[in-house]
């Protein structure tokens, strides 16, 4: 009977050590769908600042053309 409750306990912790594992890799996937969301964000702000400063060089290269 000893064995059998022995593997009885081994059994319930895999099956503890499995559902925790379970939990832990349900809540990295959701980390990373929100780093995922955040880069996303950060990339497309970055494409309007770079937007931005081109139109703001082409302006003062406009600026010099006409004063030169």
């Amino acid at each position: 009977m000893d064995k059998i409750q022995a593997l009885e306990l081994k059994l319930d912790s895999l099956l503890q050590q499995c559902q925790q594992l379970a939990a832990d890799n349900r809540a990295l996937r959701e980390q990373e769908g929100q780093w995922q969301r955040e880069r996303q964000r950060l990339i497309k702000n970055n494409e309007v600042a770079r937007s931005r400063v081109e139109t703001m060089i082409n302006r003062l290269k406009g600026l010099g053309q006409e004063n030169g």
